[in-house]
């Protein structure tokens, strides 16, 4: 179990990676594709890249059964495409570093949707909660008490990244992972090229696809294809407070690729509000007394 474990909170460390990363490829994509088109084509890439994959590895009969894999994909997609949707279109108006932070938040809020489900929440998540929303404060608020729209966005999103990893942890012991993420990844898709076709003709085209290859390649195979399974599987193994803990780590990961790849600066006080928000998530995530005795 220890072993299982430990594969588990690597698997979710380089999915934080990946996904840290992934925010400067999302934002280096929208230079020729609006939000929903760079969705859809990176989710459909994903799903696409994990298809072969289901020739060799076979699913549990009970684990594969199209009834729940379809009620299971479809609730599970609608949440990715609704937290993907914000996220993508807050890029269009902040940095990466940001957007990763903000997007961090949801582990804070996992534990208090859990509360409002019925489980018991210890003065460590309330305490956490409090520090991270005085980081959030100091990152997208200004002097002016105007907070940037796309960290609205942002946070926004988080609240449904909260209900993903939710939704997953109580999924994933039940379905197979393999098949599980490839109808979530199409549910989305399907769900952004509708919003596309309508909203973003102009942008949406062949000439500007190929353009963005590589970020859609890189968000589209490691950032979906890869992570969101690693994800699926990891959380076998580990509980969705635990899991989410180790997946904030892509606030950090985001905030360096921002400023190795982006040349994106963070002022004192933007520095201030991160380590305020990574400090909250981080006590957010710490055992009650009482768990431990």
């Amino acid at each position: 179990m220890y072993n299982l474990r430990l594969k588990a909170n690597l698997l979710l460390l380089l999915v934080a990676a990946i996904w840290g990363l992934a925010f400067v490829a999302q934002r280096v994509g929208m230079d020729h594709l609006g939000p929903f088109g760079f969705n859809a084509a990176r989710f459909l890439l994903g799903a696409l890249s994990l298809l072969p994959l289901t020739l060799l590895f076979r699913a549990r009969p009970h684990q594969a059964e199209l009834g729940p894999l379809l009620r299971g994909g479809l609730a599970a997609g609608s949440l990715l495409f609704c937290g993907a949707s914000l996220q993508q279109a807050g890029l269009l108006y902040t940095t990466a570093g940001n957007a990763g932070f903000i997007t961090g938040l949801y582990i804070v809020l996992v534990p208090l949707a859990a509360r409002m489900l019925g489980q018991p929440v210890n003065r460590s998540i309330w305490a956490g909660a409090s520090l991270a929303l005085v980081g959030l404060y100091f990152l997208s608020i200004n002097e002016a008490m105007i907070i940037n729209r796309g960290d609205l966005l942002e946070l926004a999103g988080a609240a449904f990244w909260a209900a993903h990893v939710l939704i997953i942890g109580r999924l994933a012991p039940h379905l197979d992972g393999l098949r599980l993420s490839i109808t979530q990844f199409l549910v989305c898709a399907l769900l952004c090229l509708a919003v596309a076709l309508i909203y973003e003709q102009d942008s949406f085209t062949p000439a500007n696809l190929i353009a963005a290859w590589q970020p859609i390649a890189y968000a589209g195979l490691l950032s979906v294809g890869v992570a969101y399974t690693l994800q699926v599987y990891a959380q076998k193994h580990s509980p969705a407070a635990h899991a989410a803990i180790i997946m904030s780590l892509e606030a950090v990961f985001a905030a360096l690729g921002g400023w190795l790849l982006l040349s994106e600066a963070l002022t004192d006080r933007a520095m201030a509000g991160c380590a305020l928000m990574l400090a909250g998530m981080l006590l957010a995530q710490l055992p009650s007394r009482r768990a431990r005795t």
